[in-house]
């Protein structure tokens, strides 16, 4: 999506509490962000991420701000909510005001045609285990 991110996340341990992992995650990936925008100089974008640090966040060290500080998270505590949640994640970037894509295969950043027939446009899915 072109301003967040839908995730279903499956942990076999929690290793710690899902704020740290989210905020962990978020952090990260505002690095490489910054970084890349860096890498093309994009002081326009550059710049919009910084005017929005508060002066707290600006005190503590922050240059840019990537993300709200808020996520939403809902327990899957069943099987027809997982699929409703995938349903909905699928169908988001096509439906109401985005209109990302025709069709939700067609969205490049879908994953529903890994469900609908096994193919993923990364070389690998990556299991938790194998990131942590």
């Amino acid at each position: 999506m072109p301003n967040h991110v839908h995730a279903l996340l499956y942990f076999l341990q929690m290793p710690t509490s899902l704020n740290t992992i989210i905020g962990n995650g978020k952090r990260f990936m505002a690095y490489e962000i910054i970084k890349r925008l860096m890498a093309v100089n994009d002081e326009a974008m550059l710049t919009q991420l910084a005017e929005v640090v508060k002066d707290r966040e600006r005190k503590k060290g922050q240059l840019h701000k990537v993300f709200e500080d808020s996520f939403d998270a809902k327990q899957c505590v069943s099987t027809d909510f997982i699929y409703q949640k995938l349903d909905y994640i699928h169908h988001n970037p096509i439906s109401g005001k985005w209109m990302l894509a025709a069709d939700s295969l067609q969205y490049e950043h879908s994953s529903e045609a890994f469900y609908k027939d096994g193919k993923s446009g990364y070389s690998k899915l990556l299991r938790i285990e194998e990131v942590m």
